[in-house]
């Protein structure tokens, strides 16, 4: 094979991706809601970042009671985002424009919408379609069949007929009531998928980014959890939803279907896992590449961050990002307001110096902070049901300074926005950003241009290592090669960096050529 046909053959191990958001990103219909079309139109916007493809959240159709990852059809296109035909259209003209497309699937669970679910209540217990979910017989009306909880709050079982005298029969639900748990021990589970799966691969699309990849089997026999707590833990208190040995065969099944196609497709796992458990997902014959899913919550802290960092695991190459569309945003989350824009810029820099691929979430590039959406206006589950929002960071994405059309998000004449949008939306906006030259945006930009040069030099390759350290003054450094190195100032002070020529800076130099506090820098040596 040629070197030109293997590196085309890993695009995915050095690729960044940016991540859409699409409810969030552009509203082309009017009806508040961002859509396919508005993605569309802003695909030229997207490809002038420099980025290598895209992640799009869930777009299929869906009650949207989890804003999309409650699927009632894994082979559609829900009407409030378009139609096929656009969505077609949409990764038509990203190809021409250089971009991949991964789409978002949802394995763990699906809407109580869906067909397969729908006819699994009527058909009633004991029948082949409710084993295709998780249906337990329990006759306590109060009791449900182990004490395991949800991760949006409350316990992780409902009945399907609380008023029934003859099916006495609860449902699993690791989410919502309106997401009950595929039962992956079901061989018909893998078959449905895998059909899943070759239509969108069928399509043309690059890659699959995997929700909840760990949780998809569950422990025989259904034991009770050690611990109840959930809301902020995620699943990873309950080791028996968690990291299953069976999960894996459904990842080899996977790799199989993608490595079936030319070029190979990708399947990127969130992994939420310690980092020797999640590098099994990424073995040879597994998930292409798995989340630094610890990396993702890190708090500025040289020595917590050289940890996780160092102690990636994983067989393929890492995959870094600091924020996506459930956390909160890194401007908010490094300490906020002036110094918490600084550090995530220096955040955002440095992940695109790491060694391995890295994912911008939309409006990253524009250091959006995190928003404190009104009570009344918050519709995340998770809120709703256990006190915790991720609303504040799905926001609608600010394009113009002017607030018309809720900050240029949607058409003239549009009706208000899903989530509202704070006063100083417009001075964040990706107008005001393309007016100032020394804005985060711009400094992605160069960022993104320069890491393709330096791999047309080789003097960054697929395969760099990385090794971490954390020098005097709280200096973090990843030596990714003898030429290269990516530098934090996470320090109160000034530091002087290692020998060799600052190509990019988050934050200039001082007079004395240090590193300000809260500011990252790319140094070539040699």
């Amino acid at each position: 094979m040629s070197r030109h046909a293997s590196e085309e053959r890993r695009w995915w191990q050095d690729a960044v991706i940016y991540q859409v958001y699409p409810r969030s990103f552009a509203d082309g219909d009017g009806d508040g809601v961002g859509d396919l079309a508005g993605l569309l139109a802003r695909l030229p916007y997207i490809a002038s970042l420099g980025v290598d493809g895209i992640w799009i959240t869930p777009f299929q159709p869906s009650p949207q009671v989890d804003q999309g990852y409650d699927v009632s059809d894994y082979c559609g296109v829900d009407p409030l985002f378009g139609t096929m035909q656009q969505f077609d259209d949409l990764l038509a003209a990203a190809h021409a424009l250089g971009l991949r497309i991964l789409l978002d699937v949802v394995p763990n669970h699906c809407s109580s919408e869906h067909p397969l679910f729908r006819a699994a209540v009527a058909a009633g217990p004991g029948s082949p379609e409710r084993k295709m979910f998780h249906f337990e017989d329990w006759p306590d009306r109060d009791t449900p069949p182990n004490n395991w909880q949800s991760v949006f709050g409350g316990r992780a079982w409902s009945r399907v007929d609380p008023s029934s005298e003859t099916d006495t029969q609860w449902y699993l639900h690791l989410f919502s009531p309106e997401q009950p748990d595929w039962n992956w021990r079901n061989p018909a589970v893998g078959d449905y998928f895998e059909g899943v799966l070759r239509f969108w691969f069928d399509k043309g699309v690059d890659g699959l980014r995997v929700d909840v990849a760990h949780s998809l089997v569950k422990a025989e026999g259904l034991p009770d959890a050690a611990s109840t707590t959930t809301v902020t833990d995620g699943l990873r208190s309950n080791a028996q939803v968690s990291d299953q040995e069976e999960v894996h065969e459904v990842y080899r099944r996977w790799r199989r279907v993608a490595a079936s196609y030319s070029p190979e497709r990708v399947l990127v796992g969130e992994v939420n896992l310690e980092p020797a458990r999640a590098a099994r997902y990424t073995r040879h014959d597994e998930l292409h590449q798995a989340f630094a899913y610890a990396f993702v919550k890190l708090g500025w802290d040289a020595v917590g961050t050289e940890l996780e960092a160092g102690r990636r695991e994983h067989g393929a190459s890492p995959t870094w990002a600091l924020e996506n569309h459930d956390v909160v945003r890194s401007a908010t989350r490094f300490g906020g307001g002036e110094r918490g824009a600084l550090r995530a810029r220096a955040g955002l820099l440095a992940i695109l110096g790491l060694p391995g691929g890295a994912y911008i979430y939309q409006g990253q590039e524009l250091t959006l902070p995190e928003v404190d959406v009104p009570l009344e206006a918050r519709v995340d589950p998770m809120w709703t049901r256990g006190g915790v929002s991720r609303d504040g960071a799905r926001v609608p994405l600010p394009w113009t300074v002017a607030p018309d059309n809720a900050f240029g998000f949607s058409p003239s004449g549009a009706a208000a926005p899903w989530l509202p949008a704070p006063a100083e939306w417009g001075s964040r906006s990706v107008e005001a950003h393309q007016h100032d030259g020394g804005s985060t945006l711009h400094l992605v930009i160069a960022a993104l241009q320069l890491r393709k040069q330096l791999f047309e030099k080789e003097v960054l390759l697929s395969d760099d290592g990385g090794t971490w350290r954390v020098e005097d003054g709280g200096l973090l450094v990843c030596e990714r090669n003898d030429q290269f190195l990516v530098a934090v100032a996470m320090g109160d002070a000034p530091v002087r960096l290692p020998a060799g020529d600052v190509v990019l800076s988050s934050s200039p130099l001082s007079a004395e050529g240090l590193l300000p506090p809260d500011a990252a820098a790319w140094v070539l040596r040699g």
